[in-house]
C-alpha cells in the first residue's frame, strides 16, 4: 500500500499537463516522449494502475458525486456547509436553483473524465504488450471505467462515451452517447473484467478489483437496466462466497479493512504523510470544534433516515449520532453519521487524517439485490437477522409498514446503507425518487425524474455547442 501512495504522485506528475486542461475530456495529450520513457515494463503499468485507484480518493470522497448526488440529494441527508461553493451544494441537496454553471457539477464532470482519460491511456499503452500481469491490469481498468461510467450515466443520463484516447479535434466532434449504449459498454467492460480478474484472495493487493467486484457491480447495473433475470444470474455467482460481519460495527473498524464482508473498497493509509480519509472530519457537524477539530457539515442526517429505523434496530445508533454537547455543555441536536469515526486520527490543520477505508460494495448489497431481483425474502432476511431483527414473513416483522417484499427490501436498503452513497441511486432504480422526495422533510415539488438529472456543465456545451445538448430540465 505504500507503493499506492508513491505511484499516485509519480503519475500525477507525469500527467500534470493534461490535468491542467479545462476541456471536459482532459484531452491535452501527455508528451509522447514522456509516455515512451514511462511505459517500459510491467512495473510501469502497475504504477499507472495504482494511480488510477488513487483517483477514488476524489471520485468517492466526502465531497464527490456519489456523496452529493447519491446521499445528500436524497431524503437521507442535507447540506450544512458554509464554505466554498456551498450555495451550489445546497441547491443540489434541495433540487432547487441548480444552474448549468454550477461549479460543483462542473468539477465532478471534469474529475470523472480526467480519471477515464487515465484509464483509456493505460489500456491503449498495454494493448500490444505482453507481460504476466496484463490480464489483471486490463481487468482492473475495465472495472474502474465501468464504475465511473455507471456513476455518470445515472447522474447525467446520456454522456459522451470515450473508450480510447482521442485527439482534441475528435473530442469536439463527440456528442452525448444515448444512455442505452453507455450501459452496453458498461456491461461489456464488467463481463470482461469478471473473466480477466481473479477472485478475492488472489488479487494483486488487498483492495484491488476482483471478479467478485465485477460480478456484484454488474448485478447492480442489470437491476438499474430493469433486467432482473440477468441480475439474479450474476449475483447468484457471488452468493455464499462472502460472509456478513457478525457485528455491524465491525464493518468500519480500523482493524478490519477489506474484511470478510467487503467486496470493493477505497483504500486509505491514514496519517498526515499518507493518503487519508476525510469522511469523519467532514461529516461531523459544522464548526463543532469538540467532536472533531472543526467539522464541515457535509451530509448531515435528515429525520427521514433516523425515523426509518425500526425500534430496537442497533444499526441506527451504530450509523448515526443524534447530537452532541458543545464546549459550554449545551446539547446541539444535529444528527450526523458516525460510521467513519476515528477519534485517534492525527490532525492535518483542522482536518482529521483518518485511516478509515470507504466500502463501495459489500456482501449485504449482494443479498439485498438478490431479493430485489428474485422476490425471495430469504436473502434479505440474512441481513435482518445479522441486525437481530425478525425477517420478512416472521413473527414481529412490521408488515403493516412494509407489506410486500418490494417495499421491505427498499426499506432495508435505506437503513442498511445509510451514509454509504446508495440512497438516491436506489430510489432512481426503484422509480420512486420523485414521490419519496416530495413526501420527505425536504418538501420538494418535483414532477418528473428528468428534473433529478444533473445539468451538463455550460462550459462543456460552450466548447461543443453544435454537438452537446443540455438536459431537458435546464433548457
Amino acid at each position: 500500500m505504500k507503493r499506492f501512495h508513491i505511484s499516485y504522485i509519480l503519475l500525477a506528475g507525469m500527467t500534470l499537463t493534461a490535468a491542467s486542461c479545462n476541456d471536459f475530456l482532459d484531452l491535452s495529450p501527455v508528451s509522447q516522449a514522456n509516455e515512451k520513457q514511462f511505459y517500459q515494463n510491467q512495473n510501469d503499468a502497475v504504477t499507472a494502475m495504482d494511480a488510477i485507484y488513487a483517483t477514488l480518493h476524489d471520485t468517492y470522497g466526502p465531497q464527490s458525486l456519489p456523496s452529493y448526488f447519491g446521499e445528500m440529494a436524497s431524503d437521507n441527508a442535507y447540506c450544512d456547509e458554509t464554505a466554498g461553493d456551498f450555495s451550489a451544494k445546497i441547491a443540489l441537496a434541495n433540487h432547487q436553483n441548480i444552474t448549468t454553471s454550477s461549479p460543483v457539477v462542473e468539477e465532478m464532470w471534469n474529475l470523472y473524465y480526467k480519471s477515464i482519460f487515465r484509464i483509456n491511456n493505460l489500456m491503449s499503452k498495454i494493448e500490444d504488450e505482453d507481460f504476466t500481469l496484463k490480464p489483471q491490469i486490463e481487468g482492473e481498468c475495465r472495472f474502474m471505467r465501468a464504475l465511473y461510467y455507471f456513476d455518470m450515466v445515472r447522474a447525467w443520463g446520456d454522456v459522451p462515451l470515450v473508450l480510447k484516447p482521442v485527439t482534441v479535434q475528435e473530442a469536439y466532434a463527440m456528442g452525448r452517447t444515448p444512455k442505452a449504449q453507455v450501459y452496453e459498454a458498461i456491461v461489456a467492460d464488467l463481463q470482461s473484467a469478471a473473466q480477466l480478474l481473479p477472485a478475492k484472495g488472489s488479487e494483486r493487493f488487498a483492495g484491488a478489483a476482483t471478479s467478485d467486484a465485477a460480478n456484484t457491480l454488474l448485478g447492480k447495473v442489470y437491476l438499474t437496466m430493469g433486467d432482473k433475470a440477468n441480475a439474479a444470474t450474476v449475483l447468484k455467482k457471488e452468493y455464499g462466497k462472502f460472509q456478513l460481519e457478525s457485528n455491524y460495527a465491525n464493518l468500519w473498524s480500523l482493524n478490519n479493512k477489506n474484511g470478510k464482508e467487503s467486496i470493493f473498497e477505497v483504500q486509505y493509509l491514514g496519517g498526515t504523510s499518507n493518503p487519508y480519509s476525510k469522511y469523519w472530519a467532514l461529516f461531523t457537524p459544522r464548526d463543532n470544534r469538540i467532536i472533531t477539530a472543526w467539522g464541515m457539515g457535509v451530509n448531515q442526517v435528515e429525520d427521514d433516515l433516523w425515523n426509518a429505523f425500526e425500534k430496537g434496530d442497533p444499526r441506527r445508533d451504530l450509523s448515526i449520532q443524534n447530537g452532541y454537547s458543545d464546549k459550554s455543555g449545551n446539547f446541539v441536536a444535529t444528527k450526523f453519521f458516525v460510521k467513519w469515526r476515528d477519534d485517534s486520527a492525527p490532525t492535518d490543520g483542522l482536518t482529521e487524517a483518518a485511516g478509515n477505508n470507504f466500502i463501495i460494495l459489500r456482501y449485504a448489497d449482494v443479498l439485498l439485490m438478490l431479493t430485489e431481483a428474485t422476490g425471495d425474502a430469504s436473502y434479505m432476511n440474512e441481513v435482518r437477522h445479522r441486525a437481530g431483527l425478525p425477517g420478512y414473513g416472521e413473527a414481529g416483522y412490521p408488515s403493516d409498514k412494509y407489506p410486500t417484499v418490494e417495499a421491505a427490501v427498499q426499506h432495508e436498503e435505506q437503513v442498511e446503507f445509510g451514509g454509504e452513497f446508495h440512497r438516491m441511486f436506489d430510489l432512481l432504480r426503484y422509480g420512486t425518487a420523485v414521490s419519496v422526495l416530495n413526501a420527505s422533510t425536504k418538501h420538494t415539488a418535483l414532477s418528473s425524474e428528468s428534473q433529478l438529472l444533473l445539468p451538463i456543465p455550460q462550459s462543456v456545451i460552450d466548447q461543443n455547442p453544435d454537438v452537446i445538448t443540455q438536459n431537458e430540465a435546464y433548457k
